[in-house]
């Protein structure tokens, strides 16, 4: 697999191989970016944008047309996704399905960029009229994570497409082919020589030369608070959506419909292998229910089928690394060290780790404070909403949090004091629709993205007064 440089596909001679994650096979081999490689991509970028001004009519075509053919082999992406993330290939699907939809939403938003009029005070001469337009910000730096290999790559690149920009992509090491295959149906839409760039490598190379870049005008990244903080630093004033994680936790009153509760919690704690930023790792449930939904929880959570990826009937694949899952299953064992009950799960095979449920953890065990990105669930409890609301709180991390209650009262209160960038009521914390803005507070990052949000992001507000 080669790179994509000012529309040329360039072999490298250093490679890098593609692990299938279930199987650990390898997959392929793609091709390394130098540092030469990346300063060209930049180059054509900014000469594109200037040579090539891409109308509202051609962001449109391009990205609606981006968005047809993500249907059309689906199933084929589904299945390299399948292998090279270890995603169930029915999630995998449904990430195909989302990411055709994010293209789609995108290339809708490309007709409504729009500025306004600018009333000017009373004092100023008659004959002046002022309106801001919206114009393309530059060339984009998008870093995607391995998690979302196709979706997340399209919420960074279609709206900067649909905002006039070009962009430079960089994927994760563990996941280069889906984007490979996606910045090929770009190509293959009508995609113009230059708007596009797809670079590969690790990220203390590649990625440190992306930051080093001075051409960029906007980097989009999803990864790991330190890495985030890092790129926050080297890019000075130039402006940056980070989507930096959490330990997102979901309430379950008393009030609940604690048999829809269980089912929604087993359910998006576990998919991906609970590798999903706002993925159900903290539960709080209170003391009175406890017991019931605890029941009702495991038992969804023993029903759901692990193993291979690639079987259409699969729940639970592999972790993304055995290192990971060793990783994980260490924080399991401190957790029941410190007094925790180990309720189902917790075995290794490999990559692969059977859904966990843990009750009665200590606040100070890493699976409480840390963004565990692994198939497990801690379950504690408490007695009143107030308590509730500030265990939810006492989290260095704010992306998205659930609630299930029937009472408006505790929902308005929760909406009121919960420190989160999106609270989902009688739902989970992770619950996303690619329309909504989405990001968190404290160090799950800045900004939002969603292609409405980040299309703001991605222009610059230009005014203009005309005087007759």
């Amino acid at each position: 697999m080669s790179i994509w440089v000012a529309g040329e596909w360039i072999e490298t001679n250093d490679k890098l191989p593609v692990i299938n994650k279930f199987t650990g096979e390898i997959l392929d081999y793609v091709s390394v970016a130098t540092r030469d490689h990346i300063h060209a991509a930049v180059v054509s970028a900014q000469a594109a944008m200037k040579e090539h001004p891409l109308s509202t009519e051609e962001r449109y075509r391009i990205l609606a047309e981006t968005s047809k053919l993500l249907l059309e082999r689906q199933d084929d992406i589904a299945l390299v996704m399948a292998k090279e993330a270890g995603k169930p290939f029915k999630e995998s699907k449904t990430e195909v399905n989302r990411a055709a939809r994010t293209f789609l939403i995108a290339a809708e938003e490309a007709k409504r960029i729009h500025g306004e009029m600018v009333p000017l005070s009373s004092d100023q001469p008659v004959g002046k009229l002022a309106f801001t337009m919206r114009v393309p910000i530059g060339v984009i730096c998008a870093i995607s994570p391995f998690n979302f290999p196709v979706n997340l790559v399209a919420h960074k690149i279609a709206p900067a497409i649909a905002a006039g920009n070009a962009f430079v992509l960089k994927p994760a090491s563990y996941t280069p082919l889906s984007s490979v295959t996606l910045v090929k149906l770009m190509e293959e839409a009508g995609l113009p020589k230059g708007y596009g760039h797809l670079v590969i490598g690790g990220g203390s190379t590649v990625g440190q030369w992306l930051l080093e870049e001075p051409d960029f005008a906007y980097y989009t990244f999803t990864g790991s608070p330190a890495v985030g903080k890092h790129l926050k630093t080297a890019v000075g004033l130039r402006r940056s959506t980070l989507e930096l994680g959490s330990n997102s936790a979901t309430i379950v009153h008393g009030d609940a419909d604690l048999t829809y509760a269980a089912e929604r919690c087993a359910r998006t704690a576990f998919n991906n292998a609970g590798q999903v930023c706002i993925s159900v790792q903290r539960i709080f449930v209170q003391e009175d229910v406890a017991e019931s939904f605890l029941m009702k929880l495991v038992a969804v959570t023993e029903s759901l089928k692990v193993g291979d990826p690639t079987d259409p009937l699969t729940d639970v694949g592999p972790m993304i690394s055995e290192g990971e899952a060793v990783r994980a299953v260490e924080w399991i064992a401190e957790a029941i060290e410190n007094g925790a009950k180990l309720l189902t799960g917790g075995v290794r095979t490999g990559s692969v780790i059977t859904p966990t449920v843990l009750s009665n953890v200590s606040l100070t065990c890493r699976i409480c404070k840390e963004e565990a990105f692994a198939p497990l669930v801690m379950v504690n409890t408490y007695k009143s909403i107030d308590e509730a609301i500030e265990l939810v709180n006492a989290s260095k991390y704010g992306l998205q949090a659930g609630l299930f209650t029937s009472s408006l009262e505790v929902m308005m209160k929760a909406a009121r004091e919960i420190e989160v960038g999106g609270l989902m009521v009688n739902e989970t914390s992770a619950f996303r629709s690619d329309e909504m803005p989405y990001g968190g507070v404290k160090e799950s990052g800045i900004g939002r993205e969603g292609p409405r949000y980040v299309i703001e992001e991605m222009t610059e507000m230009k005014l203009v007064v005309i005087h007759r």
